[in-house]
């Protein structure tokens, strides 16, 4: 097996043994990664690399848009609303290769990602 096969069975096997809170917590790491990838890609001027990482960042939005459970929650419409402003800036930011957009969804996308990151561990810890 290549190395590369190695590493995509161990992360397939990370997913398939998490809990639903450390998928989240997985798809927000790899946004913010993605994210921080495509603003040193574009402020390099390096299109295609900023694209890929761009195009990315919006299939995990649109995976966690269609996993939202929208009624479940007070929060959950302005969850939805919060995604679908995240796409039209990750589109934007493509297009015209916007630096300051890609910063805008890292201002929004950092801090989500820590508060569920913490709530996913308080309540790992809760059930212990």
């Amino acid at each position: 097996m290549s190395a590369a096969s190695l590493r995509a069975r161990y992360l397939g096997d990370a997913v398939a043994t998490s809990s639903p809170q450390q998928v989240l917590v997985m798809l927000y790491d790899r946004l913010a990664l993605d994210l921080e990838r495509a603003q040193k890609a574009a402020a390099l001027g390096e299109r295609e690399a900023a694209n890929e990482q761009l195009q990315h960042a919006q299939a995990i939005v649109m995976e966690l848009m269609s996993s939202l459970q929208v009624d479940a929650w007070e929060g959950g419409p302005r969850l939805a609303a919060l995604y679908s402003w995240l796409i039209g800036e990750l589109i934007q930011a493509n297009i015209k290769l916007d630096t300051n957009r890609i910063s805008s969804c890292r201002q929004v996308v950092e801090p989500l990602r820590d508060a569920w990151r913490a709530a996913a561990a308080s309540l790992a810890g809760s059930r212990s």
